[in-house]
């Protein structure tokens, strides 16, 4: 039998909660904080779980090797860093920072700490309906993708504005590092190395100063392009991405729950162009799959030595996209 991977978490909020119950049998959860932890309440379902407040004294057990970080953004930088010293392997939400120089700088420090691993957190690539558009565009049925378009729209809530990804010293930004990163990353996965074409930040609704709305234009150096929009004034929640190729396209709706039932319908041009035959597949609700999938890649890093994907590089290249726009917007 494999020695198991003594893991702790690292922010026990809504997202470190589902990575626990995500967790391969691979892991063993030893320990785990966060500033707001009730330690007299916390139910883990394990006999022997260190908790604490203090995500500095979790890094320093000296039985650990991996950690999860769950926290706001604005933390992902430093306990990187702390991380890398400690030798730990590390799986963190994205955006893993809150600029590209940051993101930057956790790539040269791992240049001397080779052996340590670093998966990022951007589960949208593990959703069935992507993992199946990847095998459709690698058997080449779509043929050269020419451009995506994307929307990724939430309702907001009451209150909404109020929470911390409203709160710069917290999120980073708005619509653009939150939902924005989603869009940029899966744009990325289908169109490779991407540049900036056209950004435009909106506030309409929300009583802050970040953006409620991001709008969006990538392209990469064959000239495919990326549409893009992120917004929290949707009202509905929507998911809508989609894939045009030569001779096809593939279009993505929905994520689940409150997104609609996740679905990818395949359109195949036909020989006398005119309405193109089509394939629709609905995917049953299964709102922990990829986040399940997600750690499972991670446990494979670690266990074959292998590189992350998407990891510390690929989300520098979603920073330096979103660092530019807010710079332009300064």
């Amino acid at each position: 039998m494999k020695k198991k991977i003594n893991i702790g978490l690292i922010g026990y909020g809504v997202v470190g909660k589902r990575r626990i119950k995500s967790l391969p049998n691979q892991f063993n959860l030893i320990a785990c904080s966060d500033p707001y932890i009730k330690l007299n309440k916390i139910n883990l379902n394990q006999k022997k779980i260190y908790i604490t407040k203090n995500w500095r004294k979790l890094i320093n057990i000296k039985s650990l090797n991996a950690v999860i970080i769950c926290t706001t953004h604005n933390l992902h930088f430093t306990i990187i860093k702390e991380c890398i010293k400690k030798n730990l392997h590390i799986f963190v939400e994205k955006p893993a920072s809150i600029e590209d120089a940051q993101s930057k700088q956790i790539i040269k420090l791992l240049k001397k700490k080779k052996n340590i691993k670093i998966r990022v957190g951007f589960n949208h690539r593990y959703h069935p309906a992507f993992l199946l558009a990847k095998k459709i565009i690698n058997h080449n049925k779509i043929g050269k993708i020419m451009y995506i378009r994307a929307i990724y729209g939430h309702g907001g809530r009451k209150n909404y504005d109020k929470e911390w990804r409203f709160k710069k010293k917290f999120s980073g930004g708005g619509e653009l590092i939150d939902k924005g990163s989603h869009l940029i990353d899966l744009s990325r996965l289908f169109l490779k190395n991407l540049k900036l074409d056209y950004s435009k930040l909106k506030t309409f609704f929300w009583n802050s100063k970040l953006e409620d709305n991001c709008f969006v234009n990538l392209s990469n150096k064959d000239g495919a392009i990326a549409l893009l929009h992120a917004s929290s004034t949707e009202w509905k929640n929507k998911f809508i991405f989609e894939i045009f190729g030569k001779y096809g396209k593939i279009e993505i709706n929905g994520l689940g729950k409150s997104y609609g039932k996740e679905k990818l319908t395949y359109y195949k041009m036909s020989k006398n162009m005119g309405i193109p035959n089509s394939k629709t597949y609905v995917f049953k609700e299964n709102n922990m799959y990829s986040w399940k999938e997600e750690l499972k890649e991670f446990c494979i890093d670690i266990l074959k030595n292998r590189n992350p994907v998407p990891g510390i590089k690929e989300a520098h290249e979603n920073l330096r996209i979103i660092s530019a726009i807010y710079k332009i917007r300064k």
